[in-house]
């Protein structure tokens, strides 16, 4: 069955840099459009970057460009969230998700206003 796992969160004073990864298995990692998403307690889940495992292409929300970068490595089935510059109002839940495969995405495609098929368990960033 597919598994999601996301590591790397953790307590970081504002300034400072994180990085998040997600493991993959039971999937074919190189078919999906990758995302990760946040969610505070209490709020609606944010999208926040995605990318194409396919083309590579890439996708930010406002909130955090030119701040935090996504990657994907297809050999390793993993993909990544790099944080620089973090602020406490990226304090959040964040999880990885997975949409598609790529043929069943239709004309929403890759991005982070679409519905995503698999998710994490989500790994805690505080940022103070």
């Amino acid at each position: 069955h597919v598994q999601l796992v996301e590591s790397g969160g953790g307590s970081v004073q504002a300034g400072g840099s994180l990085r998040l990864s997600c493991a993959a298995s039971g999937i074919t990692f190189s078919n999906y459009c990758w995302g990760w998403f946040r969610q505070i307690p209490g709020k609606a889940r944010e999208g926040v970057a995605a990318v194409s495992a396919n083309d590579g292409s890439t996708y930010y929300s406002d909130s955090v460009t030119g701040r935090f970068t996504v990657s994907r490595d297809n050999a390793k089935n993993a993909l990544y969230l790099q944080m620089n510059s973090l602020k406490q109002e990226d304090t959040a839940m964040y999880y990885c998700a997975a949409a598609g495969p790529f043929w069943m995405l239709g004309r929403d495609g890759c991005g982070l206003s679409r519905t995503y098929n698999y998710w994490g368990q989500g790994t805690q960033v505080t940022v103070s």
